[in-house]
């Protein structure tokens, strides 16, 4: 294989320091742990969680020498519009909130189908991709739960270490797992970092302490147990996949994370909401302070007692005289929505406040070019996903097959949260009749949920009607001796 091959070559080119399988994976998880582009999905899982840089925000001001000191009898407002969650928001529920269809290729196959890809799979996928837009990257496990049947389980971006295949990371060789959980040591409660690492053989186990891997069992654990008849050990049945049990989901081919783009300007956001309110505050600095005959101390030591003490001593006939310097709400107010706007338009998402939607009632003209911007990351995202639920089909039917259930191939369609003019639509779809199919028409009317139940509706119906409009119940009262009525 390409991946024992280069841990082969890895660990040849290390031989005069002995390098162990074992010390590799420390030191890569030593170099991934400490890596830019996990620090980076980090950050976005933070973010979206409302843990910002403006958390660390300090009020200083000039003391002595005219170093910069750090005071804490200021106003010191931490303030998040965390607009950043609402793209992800946005984006994850305009792609996926709808439920995704999933078209098997016979009729035999669809309920099977349905069962998978029900409400819980819906839910984890959506997890799945706004863990996608934060990280970058989303994966799903494979394993068989507790009732026997396959399920997947959602892995971070962040937890995940991957070793790819190729450059275009569209296959795994193996990949590794770590993650904190809380464990007890007699009665005192403290959190180890457990490693999981996955190859073609199975799972090992570790506990990572220290920048060292300590095994947890020396036993290679296999990846689906599957009991047969009444459960016994000797009954059940072990194997492992022909791949590697993990399944990527990508935002883009890149796997640049969506706060790579907008950051510093959701930083910038925060730092003017809490600077104004700063200085809708009591704060000395506000003021220009112009002394009269005064002696005692220098400016610096002037300006550190009055922003520590908020008063100065004069001499008579000494003074201060102030001038104010005010506060423009309109100045804050002006940059605090140009930084709104850049954030919408450099993370692509949809303006719900723009004129276009508020003004009147928008045609569908317009709602298309305000859907531009984010359908462009909604279609990287969905081609991305296409070829991961492909990817995700394969271990579905390798887990049938071993069963003895049928095997199908699956279309996936994603259904698009798009605000349209129902008017306009449903006299579109009136004019569209005789036109084209009325299957056609009832899939795309905004009232309608699911167009193949609402079609066979349309049809009982209308078979319901002609069949009230018949006098003589049909072809029942039709004579066969002379084609007349009886």
């Amino acid at each position: 294989m390409f991946f024992n091959d280069f841990i082969g070559m890895l660990l040849k080119a290390g031989s005069r320091q002995n390098m162990t399988n074992k010390q590799f994976l420390e030191k890569e998880i030593y170099y991934w742990l400490n890596s830019p582009e996990r620090r980076l999905q980090l950050t976005g899982a933070a973010y979206y969680r409302q843990d910002q840089a403006i958390e660390h925000k300090q009020r200083t001001v000039i003391g002595e020498n005219g170093t910069v000191t750090t005071v804490h009898n200021l106003p010191n407002n931490r303030m998040t519009d965390n607009r950043y969650a609402f793209l992800v928001d946005q984006k994850a529920n305009y792609l996926l909130a709808k439920p995704v269809d999933a078209r098997a290729d016979n009729e035999a196959a669809q309920d099977m189908v349905n069962d998978i890809f029900g409400p819980r799979f819906r839910r984890t996928l959506r997890a799945v991709g706004k863990d996608a837009l934060n990280c970058g990257i989303s994966y799903l496990f494979p394993y068989v739960d507790s009732t026997g049947e396959l399920a997947f389980k959602r892995f971070h971006g962040y937890e995940i270490l991957p070793f790819w295949k190729d450059q275009d990371h569209t296959a795994l060789d193996a990949f590794l797992r770590m993650y904190p959980q809380e464990v007890y040591e007699g009665q005192t409660k403290k959190i180890v970092q457990r490693v999981e690492w996955y190859t073609l053989d199975g799972v090992q186990k570790f506990i990572y302490e220290a920048g060292s891997l300590k095994p947890e069992s020396t036993d290679i654990f296999p990846y689906v147990v599957i009991n047969s008849g009444e459960g016994e050990p000797e009954e059940a049945k072990t194997f492992n996949w022909a791949r590697i049990p993990l399944i990527p989901f990508k935002l883009n081919s890149e796997e640049i994370p969506l706060i790579k783009r907008v950051k510093s300007l959701q930083d910038a956001l925060n730092v003017m909401y809490s600077g104004y309110m700063d200085n809708m505050q009591e704060d000395p600095r506000n003021a220009i302070l112009v002394l009269h005959n005064y002696d005692g101390q220098n400016m610096a030591e002037f300006r550190r007692n009055l922003a520590t003490y908020g008063g100065v001593k004069v001499r008579d006939p000494g003074g201060v005289d102030v001038l104010a310097v005010p506060v423009n709400s309109e100045n804050y107010q002006a940059i605090i929505n140009l930084l709104k706007r850049a954030i919408i338009e450099n993370g692509r998402g949809l303006d719900t406040k723009d004129d276009r939607l508020t003004a009147g009632s928008p045609n569908m003209m317009n709602i298309r070019s305000m859907y531009t911007d984010l359908d462009l990351d909604a279609d990287d995202m969905e081609l991305e996903f296409q070829a991961s639920m492909a990817d995700l089909m394969w271990f579905v039917n390798t887990f049938n097959s071993a069963l003895g259930r049928p095997v199908t191939d699956v279309q996936f369609i994603f259904n698009r949260d798009t605000m349209v003019n129902e008017s306009e639509v449903i006299n579109d779809c009136r004019a569209s009749v005789g036109i084209i199919s009325q299957e056609t028409i009832i899939a795309n009317h905004p009232w309608v949920k699911d167009s193949k139940k609402e079609l066979e509706q349309v049809q009982q119906e209308q078979a319901q009607q002609m069949a009230a409009m018949d006098p003589y119940g049909g072809n029942e009262g039709w004579s066969k001796n002379n084609g007349t009525h009886g």
